[in-house]
């Protein structure tokens, strides 16, 4: 298992900690949105296809989100909850999106895996954007939330 060493996560953490709650959280949503991007590029790109059956549901269906299926909450009940938490992988709305047979295979075939090489590959830049995105999305929001300062200010409030 390779290891990568990240820097700046605790003035990250600081800052994120003067924002309101919901205001940091949304800065992290939409940092790991935005981040997830190049690897679900990649998954894309190595997802398996059926020659000669319809066009491959799973490459498309890839994507970013906050929620998990029923059977996926199952399998994490008891975890810790963490602030904010994101998922790539196969979309779960998708009908027969079965990213999980192709990723670990079956009885019947053999694992053809697509997220593990799309994250081993793109780790390095997934956690750069989440850096320098992080900082972006913060002083955004600090923007924001001075100009909301202000314009309550003039109203008197």
């Amino acid at each position: 298992m390779a290891r990568e060493r990240v820097e700046g996560l605790r003035e990250l953490d600081r800052a994120l900690a003067e924002l309101p709650k919901a205001t940091a959280r949304n800065v992290l949503r939409r940092t790991l949105t935005t981040a997830a991007e190049p690897l679900v590029k990649e998954a894309a790109a190595l997802a398996p296809d059926r020659p000669g059956k319809p066009p491959n549901d799973l490459s498309s269906s890839i994507a970013v989100s906050s929620k998990l299926n029923r059977e996926q909450r199952k399998a994490t009940r008891g975890d810790d909850k963490s602030f904010v938490e994101m998922y790539v992988g196969p979309d779960v709305s998708v009908p027969n999106a079965h990213g999980h047979w192709q990723e670990f295979g079956t009885i019947k075939h053999g694992p053809q895996p697509f997220m593990r090489p799309a994250w081993d590959g793109k780790q390095t830049e997934v956690l750069e954007i989440i850096k320098s995105e992080t900082w972006n999305q913060i002083e955004k929001a600090a923007k924001r939330l001075a100009r909301k300062a202000a314009r309550l200010a003039a109203k008197g409030q």
